[in-house]
């Protein structure tokens, strides 16, 4: 599994996501974070598709916002998204972000539901380059 939960955080949930490639640390993260709200990731079927883009000046904060992007969405329109495809570059100083994800919405019949997560915080979080790879330290708040 690329990715552990963190035992050490009271009253929110932490946990690593890496990888040898930046562009798949990025997407063990969100599966991470989905995996975090609901139980049986492969109950969530790619029923509806959504295109992610995004930038930044940073790197990590380019993580940042695409973790809360997801829980934008489960909030805003109760839909469950996997990402299938992420491409990220660097041009003119800025990250890049291009993600297509396909989910589907909240179905309480379907989807066993563990916490709701609220956002990404900025405690203890980071993104850095390892002898592995890359590694993403990330505690979101439920």
């Amino acid at each position: 599994m690329p990715y552990e939960y963190l035992d050490d955080i009271a009253a929110d949930i932490a946990f690593k996501a890496w990888h040898e490639k930046l562009e798949q640390t990025f997407m063990n993260a969100a599966e991470a974070t989905m995996n975090v709200m609901v139980e049986e990731l492969d109950a969530i079927q790619p029923r509806e598709h959504r295109e992610i883009r995004l930038e930044n000046d940073a790197l990590d904060m380019l993580l940042f916002d695409f973790l809360q992007e997801l829980i934008y969405y489960k909030d805003s329109e109760s839909l469950l998204l996997r990402i299938r495809a992420l491409r990220l570059e660097k041009a003119d100083g800025r990250y890049r972000l291009w993600a297509q994800a396909g989910g589907e919405e909240l179905d309480p019949d379907r989807h066993y539901t563990r916490v709701d997560v609220k956002a990404v915080t900025l405690h203890r979080f980071a993104l850095e380059q390892t002898e592995r790879g890359w590694e993403a330290t990330v505690v979101l708040d439920i």
